[in-house]
């Protein structure tokens, strides 16, 4: 939905932000705020300022950390994003996810002043995001016969130059009609059955997930609606890569992975902060 109060960065839905702020108390709780991120060259303030920052050094300026901190919220995931798979645009840069304690409290940061004096230099250093407000989804049963595999017997563990990495992936599935409308909870079949046979390949390479998110809605973005966040934790992108090329794994991803999604984008991040798991409930 547009709106003329919309940032310069992404269109603000309207009336899901209605819906974030009217959610009665005994059906709120907490979200966590997926945000994907691609700065400016350069930092662009719109009262014409000279400055030589980059877009990614004003959003460091803006990051709220005291404005959070004041409502109960936390960042619990920051990446940089290394490379890009699917997707063509944007190209992102950085991956965020905030807590926070309700959808409500999202909506009321957004008029305290502290947050406002320092959203210019978001405004200045963002080119476009998308801001997803999302829920965890149960991870999926390991297929029978696979155990988890430590990092230490793997055939590519993490080292010094080749660290862990984390593959997100940001999916819109396929709808078989209007009237069939998968929620964003639910997987379909076609999907599962992909996820098993990947299975097979991944976790003996001691892939793991790290979490896997149901977007609710987008509050801030380009237009499209997302069904679910998904961050998986290689020991390696050597152990990505292999995983990536095994034919068993590329035959299941023909035959059910590009059948179940119609949209999506796939990248490799480097974790900076990463508490994302600690943060579900017990």
């Amino acid at each position: 939905m547009s709106d003329t109060r919309s940032p310069r960065y992404g269109t603000i839905d309207t009336a899901y932000a209605m819906r974030l702020a009217t959610t009665p108390a005994d059906q709120d709780g907490p979200v966590w705020m997926v945000n994907l991120m691609k700065y400016r060259p350069r930092a662009d303030y719109s009262d014409g300022r000279e400055t030589g920052v980059t877009g990614r050094e004003a959003d460091d300026l803006y990051a709220p950390y005291e404005s959070l901190a004041a409502i109960g919220a936390e960042i619990v995931f920051v990446g940089e994003v290394e490379q890009q798979l699917a997707g063509v645009s944007p190209v992102w840069d950085r991956i965020g996810v905030v807590k926070y304690p309700t959808r409500r409290a999202f909506i009321e940061m957004q008029s305290r002043k502290d947050f406002q004096d320092k959203h210019v230099h978001k405004d200045a250093g963002m080119e476009a995001t998308i801001v997803m407000v999302c829920h965890p989804v149960p991870s999926p049963t390991m297929p029978e016969g696979l155990i988890e595999v430590d990092w230490s017997d793997v055939a590519h563990p993490p080292t010094a130059d080749d660290g862990s990495v984390v593959v997100l992936h940001v999916i819109r599935f396929a709808e078989a009609s209007p009237a069939d409308v998968t929620p964003a909870d639910v997987t379909p079949a076609e999907m599962e059955a992909y996820q098993v046979a990947a299975a097979a390949t991944a976790v003996p390479y001691g892939v793991r997930i790290g979490a896997w998110l149901a977007a609710e809605g987008t509050i801030v973005g380009d237009g499209r609606t997302w069904d679910q966040v998904r961050f998986n934790v290689f020991p390696s992108r050597a152990a990505f890569m292999a995983v990536a090329m095994d034919p068993a794994r590329l035959e299941a991803q023909k035959n059910f992975r590009e059948v179940a999604i119609a949209d999506t984008y796939t990248m490799i991040v480097r974790p900076v902060i990463d508490r994302l798991a600690q943060s579900f409930p017990a």
